[in-house]
């Protein structure tokens, strides 16, 4: 028995949270089908598996504002050179843009080819807007209080940096700009006076990893939970209604995880696929459960140190700009999914709407929010801007959670290639 509870103990963690992950969306989908108490489920679900699963994405998104500004500051900081941070910033941005561009190519292509929307009957369209309809009405109304355009850039520069934090809802790109001023600060004042500031920083950047080390102990019973809730709520009923249009994303997204990453790994970084993959399982792993780009931030910078030797200067500064800037599964997303609502819906749209569809969805991926289903109300803008009912949006919500794990691990994944490059433009030899 001690034997047992030691091998459990020197098992790795992603190990642990694979196991965790099994076991949660089994037991869901046996809870979905078998359950003979529909309210005792509900019970299950709103006193162990939801809160249970909360309290583990609340440990890891308690620590992100801390972190992003902490990181970022100091990232900025330790680079001092000015120039060099402009070298840097300007090759991560234009790595972010054309690495989403090119995922939402993918899923144009597929979409076309595979045309999924034409395979959906009548009678499972009308009861999917049925059942889902309030919910997309209020999305709506979310999107059409969403400003994007020039007040987006705008409100990038905040008047209040402590109200930006304050919200329900933080503004990470505003965030992001504040902790990147400070960072700059840090440069041009006297290094005699910025040194309390930095070790400061130093310090709350230690506090987070410990609370995210305490954190990912439970990460094996909170991915459990998560995907126990998932599961057990939707279970594969509705995957069939919607099997076409769920296989054509399944397939773009694992097209450009396996495929132009690993490309991209190899040309950029220098460095085997295969082994990068392994390296970063634990990341892909939390991305998936908690379906949170910012949720993942702590464990992407932690593995991103300690697994491929990424300096802290560079994943301080490359990794919290991917977090909220670089969504390549929530662009490939996008991309689909207006497609498959135009052909659900008998709408042909030409190659100079699906272009307007490739840039908008490259922007709007880049104003998402990093939490779980935060790109639909921006979706909803894309599908409004090239004629497509928002209304629509109910036919899909009901697989968007699943969806939504799948797409995070792509953004995240690309948040971590990107930090590789970035490593390996500036001299940097990743670990072996």
């Amino acid at each position: 028995m001690a034997q047992e509870q030691a091998g459990l103990r020197g098992m790795a963690r992603h190990t642990k949270i694979f196991i965790g992950l099994i076991v949660g969306a089994i037991a869901g989908v046996i809870s979905n089908k078998f359950f003979i108490d529909a309210s005792a489920l509900a019970m299950v679900q709103k006193y162990l598996s939801d809160p249970l699963g909360k309290i583990f994405l609340n440990m890891l998104i308690m620590v992100v504002i801390p972190l992003v500004f902490a990181s970022l500051a100091l990232g900025v900081a330790q680079i001092g050179d000015l120039k060099q941070l402009g070298r840097m910033g300007l090759r991560t941005i234009l790595y972010f843009l054309i690495v989403t561009a090119i995922a939402v190519t993918i899923g144009l292509v597929l979409v076309n080819t595979i045309r999924p929307g034409d395979q959906l009957p009548q009678e499972t369209k009308e009861k999917l807007l049925a059942t889902y309809g309030q919910q997309a009405a209020e999305l709506k109304g979310t999107a059409e209080q969403t400003e994007f355009g020039i007040q987006t850039l705008v409100g990038v520069v905040p008047r209040n940096p402590f109200a930006v934090v304050a919200r329900p809802n933080p503004d990470m790109l505003a965030l992001i700009f504040v902790a990147l001023m400070a960072g700059v600060g840090l440069t041009l004042i006297n290094q005699e006076r910025a040194q309390p500031l930095i070790r400061l920083l130093e310090a709350v950047n230690d506090i987070t990893v410990a609370i995210i080390n305490i954190a990912m102990k439970l990460a094996p019973y909170g991915v459990a939970a998560l995907i126990f809730s998932v599961t057990s709520r939707f279970g594969f009923d509705l995957l069939v209604a919607l099997g076409m249009y769920v296989i054509t994303m399944l397939i773009g997204l694992l097209l450009h995880q396996l495929g132009a990453f690993s490309i991209l790994v190899r040309l950029f970084a220098r460095y085997n696929p295969l082994k990068f993959f392994k390296k970063v399982e634990t990341v892909m792993l939390t991305a998936f459960s908690t379906s949170s780009s910012n949720a993942t931030l702590p464990t992407t910078i932690m593995v991103a140190q300690e697994n491929l030797g990424i300096p802290p200067k560079i994943c301080g500064f490359v990794l919290p700009l991917g977090a909220t800037m670089n969504m390549n599964g929530t662009a490939l997303f996008e991309g689909v999914t207006v497609l498959f609502l135009a052909q659900v819906f008998g709408i042909e749209l030409s190659l100079g709407a699906q272009l307007i569809v490739v840039i908008m969805s490259v922007l709007t991926a880049v104003g998402a929010a990093g939490v779980p289903s935060g790109s639909i109300p921006l979706l909803i803008i894309v599908l409004q801007m090239v004629g497509v009912p928002a209304e629509g949006i109910a036919i899909i919500l009901g697989v968007d959670r699943i969806l939504d794990m799948c797409r995070t691990v792509l953004n995240v994944t690309g948040d971590i290639t990107c930090a590789a490059y970035i490593a390996r433009s500036e001299g940097v030899a990743l670990k072996a």
